[in-house]
């Protein structure tokens, strides 16, 4: 039985994980934007709500993130556009990591996974296009690096990843899913915390899909 977080806990893959953590008799938190106000744009609102959480969590989940208008081409970016793509994908996610250091244990194994997304590989970019989305990952994949090599430091048992959920039968995805095999959200879940289970302290940093297999960064 562990203490888990959970934000960005009204998604689906978010709702999932919550249910599957609670079915398991983990002990929960949750925060999203929907139920506590938190607007990973907001550094004002992201300090007032994990300032609200106390620690420590044996396991925290970030599950923030928005696709927006994917670009075919390069003339279709918009500066606006992938500034907020970049504000809720990248920023928003370093905002929440500020807070990991109080939030996780000293001592004793913890995990604090953040989905992230192929597309955000470099190395696995073989066709272009969806800018704003595979550059905020691409981002979010560094922060993430960053987070876990830092934390590291003063808790020496932690684990810090970027996780690849798959394609996910969620609202989210609901206008890309038709080439892609999908799970349904409940699936994603298990398979996301049966990777999250089974992460050792050498792989902090790490960038794993949902079966546990390195993405290439």
């Amino acid at each position: 039985m562990a203490r888990a977080l959970v934000i960005g806990a009204s998604g689906g893959i978010g709702q999932a994980v919550v249910q599957a953590l609670r079915a398991r008799g983990d002990t929960v938190v949750t925060l999203s934007r929907r139920d506590d106000g938190l607007d990973v744009t907001d550094a004002a609102s992201v300090a007032a709500v994990l300032g609200g959480v106390d620690g420590p969590f044996e396991m925290i989940f970030v599950a923030v993130g928005v696709l927006g208008v994917p670009e075919k081409s390069l003339d279709a970016i918009k500066a606006g556009a992938m500034a907020q793509v970049f504000a809720v994908n990248a920023i928003g996610p370093a905002l929440i990591l500020r807070h990991l250091p109080r939030l996780l244990p000293r001592q004793g194994r913890s995990v604090c996974a953040v989905l992230s997304a192929r597309v955000g590989s470099i190395g696995d970019n073989a066709i272009g296009g969806w800018y704003s989305y595979r550059a905020s990952k691409a981002a979010l994949n560094q922060i993430v690096h960053g987070a876990a090599v830092e934390v590291g430091r003063s808790h020496k048992d932690s684990i810090v990843v970027a996780l690849h959920p798959g394609t996910v039968d969620t609202p989210f995805t609901a206008n890309y899913t038709g080439r892609h095999k999908t799970v349904t959200a409940n699936n994603a879940a298990g398979n996301l915390l049966g990777v999250m289970d089974g992460l050792t302290v050498d792989q902090s940093g790490g960038f794993f899909d949902y079966a546990g297999r390195v993405v290439p960064w």
